[in-house]
């Protein structure tokens, strides 16, 4: 299940945006954090696992006002979490919580993207 940050889970998503190397610095997490917070662009959703607990979070970026493209920027699960089937998990809900939406990625996410996308039937 994808939950959309507000401050009530800052912590929580500051520690799984902290296994991201390039956010290891607090004062760059920070930065990134408020980034999610201060622009309707970037929005900010954390997982939950089939049990109920936090398993990572993710980062989109909004690419046009119909919400027609979403940018996947990064996604960290906890190292437990870190499986093939539950980043297509993820995924999946991306798709589902923008339905409309082509879902691509950055540089570093796009590889997960295309195999995520390869795994599917056809059509769909």
């Amino acid at each position: 299940m994808l939950i959309k940050y507000s401050p009530d889970y800052q912590k929580i998503a500051m520690g799984f945006m902290s296994y991201i190397p390039e956010l290891k610095d607090l004062d760059h997490l920070r930065m990134e954090l408020k980034l999610y917070t201060t622009d309707s662009r970037h929005q900010l959703l954390l997982y939950k696992n089939n049990g109920g607990n936090f398993a990572g979070v993710i980062a989109v970026e909004i690419q046009n006002q119909q919400n027609q493209i979403v940018m996947v920027r990064y996604l960290s699960l906890s190292p437990a979490e870190r499986s093939t089937n539950n980043i297509y998990q993820v995924l999946d809900e991306i798709q589902a919580y923008y339905p409309q939406a082509k879902i691509m990625g950055s540089i570093a996410v796009t590889p997960l993207i295309l195999a995520w996308q390869q795994r599917k039937p056809l059509g769909k």
